[in-house]
């Protein structure tokens, strides 16, 4: 919208007066005056500018939308299912629950709290503000396994966004693995900034990127990068340190204190 007054010559009625001129033969020729083009050019550039305004308040709500408001309507289903797991669990330590979620991931560097993980990685279960385990292009291992991959991911930015800050985790930082009956204490031992969202081979039973030579008991924590895109993934690699068992108060490991 305009908010200042313009001017412009105009005749009694209102309109732009057009000026008359005479050519070489003497004869007189109706001619627009220059205030009307450079009228249409302003109207022209106000509508372009208006247009683009719109455009930018509509992106905006969408971005809103994508990096806000889903993280509100995640975190809340999330909240729901975690809390229905907790609820089965209340009955004290017992064997592995794979219902509603296999348990509960814990990074202190992350700071995002406790993260439910539950069995496959499709958008339609990472949306909801959790972490998956892989089923697909390479089968998981899980915790309670006696060699293998733990493999893991969840969305860095909307939809929770529960792996935002997994460029905090430094070599040597704890990540902790809940389920029912044992906490699962692994240290982070490898991290890679970026490769490509096709390398299948960090989820392998033996990661080898990560400087594995033996089947071991590893985790591995994957996610989009840079930041407020999908082009790479994100990866930290982490092994087994101790299993502790659950005690009746669900006493938490040192590295949760």
């Amino acid at each position: 919208m305009r908010s200042s007054i313009e001017s412009d010559r105009t005749d009694g009625a209102g309109s732009v007066a057009a000026t008359k001129t005479q050519d070489r033969t003497g004869e007189e020729s109706v001619t627009a005056p220059r205030g009307r083009k450079r009228g249409i050019i302003a109207t022209t550039v106000g509508v372009f500018g208006e247009l683009l305004i719109t455009a930018g308040v509509v992106l905006g709500l969408f971005v809103a939308y994508s990096l806000w408001w889903t993280n509100v309507v995640a975190d809340r289903e999330a909240g729901k299912q975690g809390d229905a797991v907790r609820d089965r669990w209340a009955g004290g330590p017992g064997a592995l629950d794979t219902k509603d979620g296999v348990g509960f991931l814990h990074v202190p560097a992350m700071k995002d709290g406790e993260v439910l993980v539950k069995k496959g990685t499709e958008s339609s279960i990472l949306n909801k503000g959790v972490a998956g385990y892989y089923t697909d292009p390479v089968k998981s291992a899980l915790p309670s396994d006696d060699k293998g991959n733990f493999t893991l991911a969840a969305h860095r930015d909307g939809h929770g966004a529960k792996f935002h800050n997994i460029d905090k985790i430094k070599k040597g930082d704890p990540i902790v693995f809940e389920t029912k009956d044992s906490w699962y204490v692994y240290k982070a031992f490898a991290i890679l900034p970026e490769t490509s969202k096709y390398n299948v081979e960090v989820l392998d039973a033996v990661p080898k990127e990560s400087g594995a030579k033996k089947p071991g008991r590893y985790i591995t924590l994957t996610t989009c990068t840079p930041v407020y895109t999908s082009d790479y993934r994100y990866i930290v690699w982490g092994e087994l340190d101790r299993v502790e068992k659950v005690d009746n108060q669900r006493t938490p490991p040192a590295e949760l204190d």
